[in-house]
């Protein structure tokens, strides 16, 4: 079965990397959550896509010039709409126990942002957040930056590691090659390019960000390991859908 992962929480109908956009994502059963990580000024690891706050935020300016007590006073979820008002930067911390409190029990995948910025010990950090506790649910760790990745792998050389890549040429074998990751997070107009190629990948493959139903369809019918999409929802009635029709043909 295809799974279905979350990105950026339910990023097309929530305030993305939110804790109203990851309970959300819990409440539809979503088999896994995709979040993204940056560490502020202070050195606490908050959950943010972007280097800066400029774009999901009422704030400005980077990061990593900024603590977490002034991330926390800006508003992260007006920009969407009204009704996520005041809604603030989570830290990972709060995320983990959030996801723990609603007792998910999908994939949580952690991307560390560091093909912008490497951040100083961010792989050690999460680390250590991540086995903090017995979570109910499974981590994988994932990043543009292979050398977070081995860097992970060093501190923590048991929980899978993905490769997120835009994709090309030297990919398919790079991947092979690189014994550390599990699985390749591909931008989906590159898997679809590169399919054949892929077939022979001793890896599981997870496209992104597939939004529209006829890509969704597509990966259904390829069997992919899984892929990421704004629309959890939306995807997971659609893999129903796409499950009773081949019930219906086996049944013929």
């Amino acid at each position: 079965m295809t799974k279905i992962f979350a990105h950026r929480g339910s990023k097309g109908t929530h305030p993305e990397n939110t804790l109203a956009a990851f309970a959300e994502s819990v409440r539809i059963d979503v088999d896994g959550i995709e979040l993204d990580v940056q560490v502020t000024k202070d050195g606490e690891v908050v959950v943010l896509h972007d280097e800066t706050i400029n774009r999901t935020t009422n704030g400005k300016g980077r990061v990593i010039d900024q603590t977490l007590r002034e991330l926390k006073a800006v508003d992260a979820g007006g920009w969407i709409s009204l009704h996520y008002e005041h809604e603030p930067i989570p830290t990972l911390a709060e995320v983990l126990d959030l996801l723990a409190e609603l007792k998910y029990q999908g994939i949580l995948t952690i991307e560390l942002k560091t093909d912008q910025i490497d951040y100083p010990q961010i792989e050690e950090k999460v680390v250590q957040l991540t086995h903090a506790k017995n979570w109910p649910f499974t981590v994988t760790y994932s990043s543009f930056n292979l050398l977070t990745l081995q860097r992970l792998h060093e501190i923590d050389p048991v929980t899978p590691k993905a490769w997120v890549t835009i994709g090309s040429v030297v990919t398919v074998a790079f991947a092979n090659y690189f014994t550390v990751v599990n699985r390749i997070d591909a931008n989906f107009a590159w898997f679809i390019q590169s399919e054949l190629e892929l077939a022979d990948l001793d890896k599981d493959v997870c496209p992104f960000t597939v939004n529209s139903e006829p890509e969704m369809w597509m990966c259904f019918e390829r069997h992919v390991y899984g892929f990421h999409t704004d629309y959890p929802e939306q995807a997971l009635a659609l893999r129903k859908r796409y499950e009773r029709e081949q019930l219906s043909i086996a049944s013929v």
